[in-house]
């Protein structure tokens, strides 16, 4: 088997969940991120959100985006959505995926890179 498979057996596949007050927010955190290599693709869309909020119920329309990363970047994924998210309490939601097929495995994995400990994105290859 080439190099790629054997990344992708080693890697796992990690969607990021996290909410957004308007379209620009998440565009922008998404546009860095992805720039940045910590994940591969964001998908966002409009929807409405029902929930409490110091003591009271709100319902508002949000922004969800699904951030797909790998589980060597993940943390810094996470890291980099709760510094730069606009609400008070961001949601960051990490859910580890059980199968997904090897050429889109092959594909996430080579699309990201970890940030190493000086600050420069080292490529995992």
């Amino acid at each position: 088997m080439g190099r790629a498979s054997s990344t992708s057996r080693q890697e796992k596949a990690i969607i990021i969940i996290s909410t957004f007050p308007n379209e620009e927010s998440v565009f922008r955190l998404t546009k860095h991120v992805i720039n940045n290599s910590l994940c591969a693709c964001v998908n966002f869309t409009q929807v409405r959100s029902l929930y409490t909020w110091k003591g009271k119920v709100e319902d508002q329309h949000e922004w969800v985006a699904l951030f797909k990363t790998t589980s060597s970047v993940a943390a810094q994924l996470k890291s980099e959505i709760a510094k730069l998210h606009p609400y008070e309490v961001p949601e960051i939601i990490e859910i580890q995926t059980k199968d997904v097929n090897g050429p889109y495995m092959s594909w996430l994995a080579g699309s990201v890179h970890s940030i190493s400990k000086n600050g420069h994105y080292a490529s995992k290859r």
